[in-house]
């Protein structure tokens, strides 16, 4: 198996509020939407898409049930600090909750995270160190 993710799929709670909460507040475009499932145009990276948490927890046979950190955070690495501060404003005007504003990281990067309407966790990072980061945009 290589290191690879071919696909990430979330189960949410409301698929239409979790879907206006990434089209309209962090500007995400619909590839598909099959109402039981949503997809989001890859732009270049994994496919992303939703489930109801319900139906995705029976369709890899496991409870639905669970709170807290799930061991899994989603990175997403920019090219500037301002387009972090800019990510993070817009998760908190579309109802996400800031985790950690975005500051210097004490490995010498900058960035801060936020949770979705469903606590998914999204990390949103730059590194001026480096030119071999895997950016998102």
């Amino acid at each position: 198996m290589k290191a690879h993710v071919s696909s990430i799929l979330l189960g949410v709670e409301d698929m239409d509020r979790s879907k206006r909460f990434y089209t309209e507040g962090l500007g995400w475009k619909i590839q598909q939407d099959y109402r039981v499932s949503v997809f989001f145009e890859a732009d270049g990276g994994s496919l992303v898409g939703f489930y109801g948490r319900d139906g995705l927890a029976a369709q890899v046979g496991t409870s639905p049930e669970g709170s807290g950190f799930s061991g899994m955070v989603l990175t997403y690495v920019v090219r500037s600090e301002a387009r972090v501060d800019e990510i993070l404003d817009a998760a908190k005007r579309a109802g996400g909750t800031i985790l950690n504003p975005a500051a210097e990281l004490p490995w010498g990067g900058y960035g801060g995270t936020f949770a979705d309407l469903d606590g998914y966790i999204w990390s949103i990072g730059y590194s001026a160190h480096s030119d071999d980061q895997p950016y998102a945009e």
